[in-house]
């Protein structure tokens, strides 16, 4: 009986020590930091009265494109229309993808329809390689009621 006893007592010590390994070896698997694209933008009712409105996409002090792209209600607009805006994250760290509209021919920062804001602690779940797409409703009124539908893609590394 004395025997069994110690059996008991170091299997549940093993039992201890190894239930905390299983949550390191899958965090061992997770990624520190990933890189964050710009993806998509679905324009289902614009902002403007003229029909049409001019976008950018602001990431950190920079916009995209150069320009600007033409969106009418039931246009897609894909990462090569804003020259790929990406970035990497890790950590506590927030990034927001701003969408703005603007007015030509002088385009500066314009007017913000709203945003996307990427967590860096969401990297911290993704595998290397692994997929994450956030997508969000813009909605509001700028000269008429707006609706666009943005995503972003989250990629572990």
């Amino acid at each position: 009986m004395r025997h069994s006893y110690k059996l008991a007592a170091a299997l549940a010590l093993t039992a201890a020590v190894a239930v905390p390994a299983v949550p390191a070896a899958q965090a061992a698997t997770a990624t520190s930091s990933c890189r964050v694209e710009f993806y998509d933008l679905d324009a289902i009712e614009v902002a403007e009265s003229d029909g049409k409105d001019e976008i950018r996409v602001r990431l950190l002090p920079y916009l995209y494109p150069a320009g600007w792209v033409n969106m009418r209600a039931g246009d897609d607009a894909d990462p090569a229309d804003f020259n790929i805006p990406d970035i990497t994250i890790s950590g506590n760290t927030i990034k927001s993808y701003s969408l703005r509209e603007v007015t030509p021919p002088l385009v500066g920062a314009g007017v913000e329809l709203g945003a996307i804001e990427v967590y860096g602690g969401t990297c911290g779940t993704l595998d290397p390689g692994e997929v994450y797409t956030y997508t969000k409703n813009i909605v509001g009124t700028y000269e008429e009621s707006f609706w666009y539908v943005m995503k972003v893609r989250m990629i572990g590394q």
